[in-house]
This record gives C-alpha cells, sequence and structure tokens, in this order.
C-alpha cells in the first residue's frame, strides 16, 4: 500500500473511532439520564483519541509523511 494512502486511513479511522465515542457518550447520557460513569467514560476516550490523532498529525508533519498545503494561495 502506498504511504499517504495508508496515512490518509489511519486520520479518517481515527476520525471514525473519536465519533463512535461521541455516539456512545449521547446514548449513554441519553439512557442512563446522567447517574452512571459511562458518559464520562466514553467522553474520556474521545479527548483521548483526539489527542492521539493530533499528536500523530503533527508527528506526521515534522517527519514529512504527512504534507499540509496551501489553501487558496
Amino acid at each position: 500500500m502506498h504511504t499517504s494512502f495508508t496515512v490518509k486511513l489511519l486520520i479518517v479511522l481515527g476520525l471514525l473511532a473519536i465519533l463512535v465515542s461521541l455516539g456512545s457518550a449521547l446514548f449513554a447520557l441519553v439512557r442512563d439520564k446522567g447517574r452512571s460513569q459511562r458518559t464520562v467514560r466514553a467522553l474520556t476516550w474521545r479527548i483521548g483519541l483526539s489527542l492521539g490523532l493530533f499528536v500523530l498529525l503533527l508527528l506526521g508533519i515534522a517527519t514529512g509523511v504527512v504534507v499540509p498545503h496551501d489553501i487558496g494561495g
């Protein structure tokens, strides 16, 4: 597989995992009416996944695997 495709796939999978975690938190909040730790746990996972994806993007940019492009310039 090409490196660029692999990186894009990992980014998309990371974003999907973040959305699934956010949906899980919403479901737990509505179902348990805020009386359980499931919402907190799901939101903690979302924060961790978001930070992990951000760090991976920064590492990718630093190593040259991810190349940001100028928008409109």
